[in-house]
């Protein structure tokens, strides 16, 4: 089956030829890649692992979220929806699962396996299908949905509003107040579109590369 040619996606083909357009039209986008050389395409395989990865990244520094993801494959070898499932909620907190983060991920198993939600097919389908079949989940919010989109679909068009990292990245490069609403970041996001993606990774870069950044590993989200 062909991907739709509705939904516009990136790769390592045309990844710095979308920072080089949108820096011609953003001086501040340009200003990083010139100081900072190029972001990272930051991305990872379209897997149940995936997806328990971000789920564990809520609200948790990505060290903390790594440990864990490393102890569950100690743990299980191949971290697959069957082999989750047959541990017990104590083995799970060995892993450094939360009660609320072994639930989530109990949720997430149990939908793949009954076929409700089905992780290749994500590959065909637009942006708001597969933002409604995640977000059905209990635990899987805007933010989880946002980095799925991201870094296993490579879709190229996604803001992450909910993530600090890039939000406070945007209002730093463009000189705006901490208390600018969430609308106002949306609105100077939609400048970037339709590769509101690659800005993000730019952003991302930028505030990885800021010395200032002393807890730049922690990222916030929603719960």
């Amino acid at each position: 089956m062909t991907k739709p040619a509705s939904i516009p996606k990136f790769g390592l083909h045309n990844f710095h030829q979308l920072c080089d357009e949108l820096a011609a039209s953003d001086p501040d986008l340009a200003r990083v890649i010139e100081t900072h050389g190029y972001p990272p395409m930051w991305n990872r395989p379209n897997s149940f692992e995936t997806l328990v990865h971000i789920i564990l990244e809520q609200q948790v520094s990505l060290a903390s979220a790594l440990a864990a993801i490393n102890k569950l494959r100690e743990k299980v070898g191949s971290i697959t929806p069957e082999n989750v499932l047959q541990l017990t909620d104590g083995e799970l907190r060995d892993c450094y699962f939360s009660r609320q983060k072994t639930a989530y991920v109990r949720y997430l198993a149990e939908a793949i396996s009954a076929r409700q939600i089905d992780l290749p097919a994500m590959e065909n389908l637009p942006d708001e299908v597969i933002r409604a079949k995640l977000t059905s989940l209990k635990g899987i919010g805007n933010w989880t949905t946002d980095i799925y989109l991201i870094f296993a679909l490579q879709h190229a068009d996604i803001f992450p509003v909910g993530d600090l990292a890039a939000v406070n990245a945007l209002k730093r490069l463009k000189g705006l107040p901490k208390e600018t609403s969430r609308e106002e970041v949306l609105e100077f996001a939609a400048s970037w579109q339709p590769y509101r993606t690659v800005a993000t990774m730019l952003l991302w870069h930028y505030y990885l590369s800021s010395p200032a950044r002393s807890e730049r590993k922690k990222v916030a989200n929603e719960g």
